[in-house]
């Protein structure tokens, strides 16, 4: 008995990250032994994403009205550079695929259409969802993942219960702590889902699918690892003045590899909020900055509606100015704020950017139907950018403010 519970101990205490390596190797080496034994696995991955995407936003909206009704009065947070961060970052991430684009020029042999798919049709109608999700009935946005909504009636309550009694402000902490209990079990359990996600994804995919794409994935995969191996750690260079590459690498390594293979932003606002805490950041501040990045902060899905953008300009022999150019960043730096934290929320918005250059929209859904075939890998180094760089720029806002205040 006391071996079986020294074993466990083990577990529960040991590298995080080294177990998750070990569940990738067990993946592959499953799918590749077995399909069929690695598709009666692949439920374990998605009993765990499952598991993230339901406690996520219970964490979000108890969190942060928690943190709000028990903020002390005239008390700092870093929201406002957090929030400059995630719209520089997007941007730059916008620029860096264009530049990667026609450095690289790449043209694409159209698949198919993507049926059932609703694009936007202009970047009125994405701010309009964005309004409308803002006013979302609060239990409605609960059950479906808003989490615009969930933030606006997280942060009404807690300034409503800013001035409540001292235990019913005490009553909402410990349910959030008990609430953050869960995560943090369901965060220790991500080696036994990581493996089944990657045995279930090598056994029905593998990558032969996307073979023929190699070019494109390149240019896709190059701005988005310049993004977070140059770029990022030049913005948190001239925000917190010392190396980078310890906070960035700490963050790709505990957010990006859980978020590569949950391929969901949302699903991994659980994770971030673990390392931020690990990391010792102020908890009214992440609490917030977090989901918002979820929502905001979408570098990668700015990279990926521009690179494919691009490509279906380059297919059809359409020329492209520097304006127009520096047009489509904006749009693309915008458009990604409106991407859903699901797999695959970035590819409806390539149809809007394709829409600027006089694409129909029948041919922008062949592109959106290329973007699902290269998916395995694009959508997850999306969500890994996307997903770590919220904690990277949190942490720099942090430390930039902790720095001027000693």
């Amino acid at each position: 008995m006391n071996q079986q519970t020294s074993l466990f101990a083990k577990l529960a205490n040991g590298s995080l990250v080294l177990q998750i390596i070990i569940g990738i190797l067990a993946g592959v080496a499953v799918a590749s032994y077995s399909k069929s034994a690695a598709m009666d696995v692949a439920f374990l991955g998605d009993l765990f994403v499952g598991a993230l995407k339901a406690v996520a936003p219970v964490l979000v909206f108890v969190l942060v009205a928690a943190s709000i009704a028990n903020q002390k009065k005239n008390a700092h947070t870093s929201m406002k550079p957090i929030i400059m961060l995630y719209l520089l970052g997007t941007l730059a991430a916008a620029l860096t695929a264009v530049l990667f684009s026609f450095a690289f020029p790449t043209t694409l042999v159209l698949a198919g259409g993507v049926e059932g798919s609703n694009p936007p049709q202009g970047i009125g109608e994405v701010l309009h969802t964005l309004l409308f999700k803002l006013v979302d009935n609060p239990v409605n946005a609960l059950l479906t993942g808003n989490y615009i909504g969930i933030l606006a009636w997280g942060v009404g309550l807690g300034l409503a219960l800013h001035h409540a009694t001292t235990a019913t402000k005490q009553v909402f902490l410990d349910v959030s702590h008990g609430v953050s209990s869960i995560v943090r079990f369901i965060i220790r359990l991500a080696p036994f889902g990581i493996f089944g996600l990657v045995a279930g994804t090598f056994a029905q995919t593998g990558f032969a699918a996307i073979a023929g794409y190699a070019q494109l994935l390149a240019v896709l995969l190059g701005a988005m690892l310049f993004i977070a191996l140059v770029v990022n750690p030049l913005i948190v260079y001239v925000k917190i003045k010392r190396n980078p590459y310890p906070l960035v690498l700490k963050c790709l390594r505990e957010s990006g590899v859980t978020a590569f293979f949950t391929r969901s932003s949302a699903a991994n606002i659980p994770v971030n909020m673990a390392l931020c805490n690990r990391l010792k950041l102020h908890e009214d501040t992440y609490s917030v900055s977090i989901p918002l990045g979820a929502t905001i902060n979408m570098g990668g899905a700015a990279i990926t509606i521009t690179v494919l953008t691009l490509a279906a300009v380059n297919t059809l022999g359409i020329q492209v100015d520097l304006m127009t150019a520096l047009l489509l960043s904006v749009l693309a730096a915008v458009s990604a704020c409106g991407a859903s934290g699901v797999a695959g929320g970035s590819l409806l918005l390539i149809p809007l950017a394709c829409s600027l250059f006089g694409i129909s929209n029948e041919v922008a859904m062949q592109v959106v139907a290329v973007g699902f075939i290269i998916g395995v890998v694009q959508d997850s180094a999306e969500t890994a950018l996307n997903s770590s760089t919220d904690v990277i720029f949190t942490a720099a806002a942090c430390e930039a403010d902790a720095n001027k205040s000693a």
